[in-house]
């Protein structure tokens, strides 16, 4: 702003408060609400639950926030290189003094929200495992008892119903009734997957409804429905709009059918056909048995072609038996003959030796013997009880004893009692102990000579 004071313009002096206070003012106003095209980067999600990132084009960027109570109402979440438009308005940061862009609105830029959603939610759930085969359950061959979960007023349930009654008669079909669509749909389709599993009496769920747009299968694909899908214990047929649509709940399901009525005809088959099916194998079986049966009489019949006359084979065991009983007899009396031949000859040798005789004159040899060893003991005796004596002798005269009755006596230290070799070993005052021949003699050194050296 300029003055005019004594014919000179003079310029207004501002605050840094003040002119940023006046751009804020300006830009807020000229700028009340903006669409505008952007690239996302540097997206941050701090602990408060904001989205602070850039929008940019090759030029320019501009700084930008989505506060908490607004983004609670996208279906995706942003990410750096997204191509968005955005609804917002201009505002300053006083403090910084940097202009930003609060944003109100915030879509993919070419391609939907909810698509988006759906490939977030995709890739999530895959990297956790919820799409794995293992994971997989088999559906039974032939279910007693089908929950079906679908809207009570669409055509679908009619579908599923007249297919599995004509496919399966008197099957038992259990309708817990939905809403597909729309507010509560996605709460509804969790509850019924917690009933039929509490209640734990069906043996496979089917989860339908027919086609729409991709908002209207949005409750199949949330993530509530997904992991509620995952967390059955019965197994779970998914069955959702036409064959080209594609949900998350058909992923994670046991089993996807490209239609309701497909998923009819997969959870049973046609009752006629199994009967067909059984007859078949039923003329088929007894088929077999009876060839089995033929082709035992044929072989019955050849191994009793081959069979002797059982008179015959008992007669030529009888001959057999004779024969044996005769040689066994023969054998016998050789054996007999041969032993009594033996102690004949030895009775005719006993009898021809005198045994009296010859003990007596062993007898004598034995005594004969006796005395001569008897003579050969006393002298080696006599021989070792002089060397004795005279070992003992000399053993004595070199025992410490025989030294000791010569006058020698041994000097010992006390209390450990090792013997006195060298004046040096022992101390003024010691206590000694001497051995002699007849006693000890307990003393106490009052001196010590060595080499004519005295008290060393």
């Amino acid at each position: 702003m300029l003055d005019y004071t004594n014919g000179h313009i003079k310029s207004r002096i501002y605050t840094v408060s003040e002119l940023t206070f006046k751009i804020k003012d300006i830009l807020e106003e000229s700028f009340p609400i903006v669409w505008i095209n952007g690239e996302i980067s540097n997206f941050t999600l701090p602990a408060s639950g904001h989205y602070y990132f850039n929008l940019k084009d090759d030029k320019s960027r501009i700084s930008s926030v989505m506060f908490k109570g607004q983004n609670r109402k996208l279906t995706f979440i942003p990410e750096n290189g997204m191509k968005v438009t955005c609804l917002g308005r201009i505002s300053v940061y006083e403090p910084r003094g940097s202009y930003q862009l609060i944003i109100e609105h915030l879509e993919p830029k070419g391609i939907g929200s909810l698509q988006i959603a759906f490939e977030q939610l995709k890739t999530k759930l895959a990297s956790e495992g919820l799409f794995d085969n293992q994971y997989k359950k088999t559906i039974p061959y032939i279910p007693n008892k089908i929950s079906l979960i679908t809207s009570p007023t669409g055509a679908v349930v009619h579908d599923i119903i007249n297919i599995i009654t004509r496919r399966y008669p008197n099957v038992h079909i259990q309708i817990i009734p939905v809403s597909v669509q729309g507010p509560g749909s996605v709460n509804d389709i969790v509850s019924a997957l917690e009933l039929i599993n509490t209640r734990n009496d069906s043996e496979v769920i089917i989860i339908a409804r027919g086609g729409g747009s991709f908002e209207d299968l949005s409750p199949f694909n949330s993530e509530k429905v997904a992991r509620a899908v995952f967390s059955s214990k019965i197994p779970v047929i998914s069955s959702v709009g036409h064959e080209t649509d594609y949900t998350i709940s058909d992923f994670v399901a046991d089993l996807r059918a490209p239609t309701p009525s497909a998923a009819a005809e997969l959870v049973l088959p046609v009752k006629d056909d199994l009967k067909i099916q059984c007859s078949s194998t039923l003329i088929y079986i007894n088929s077999l048995f009876d060839n089995y049966l033929e082709k035992q009489r044929i072989y019955l019949k050849d191994l009793s072609s081959k069979l002797i006359d059982p008179k015959k084979k008992i007669d030529g065991f009888r001959l057999k038996l004779d024969d044996l009983t005769s040689r066994l007899e023969m054998l016998f009396f050789n054996i007999i003959k041969q032993k009594k031949e033996n102690l004949l000859w030895r009775t005719d040798r006993l009898y021809s030796n005198n045994t009296l005789k010859t003990v007596n004159k062993n007898r004598e040899k034995i005594n004969n013997a006796t005395d001569k060893l008897v003579g050969i003991i006393k002298h080696n005796i006599l021989n070792k009880h002089s060397i004795i004596r005279e070992l003992t002798g000399k053993l004595f005269a070199l025992s410490p004893t025989g030294i000791l009755e010569r006058g020698y006596s041994i000097t010992r230290t006390v209390p450990d009692y090792k013997v006195v070799k060298d004046p040096e070993s022992v101390d003024i005052n010691n206590k000694l102990e001497v051995l002699v021949a007849k006693g000890k003699i307990l003393c106490r050194v009052e001196g010590k000579n060595k080499n004519g050296k005295k008290n060393i």
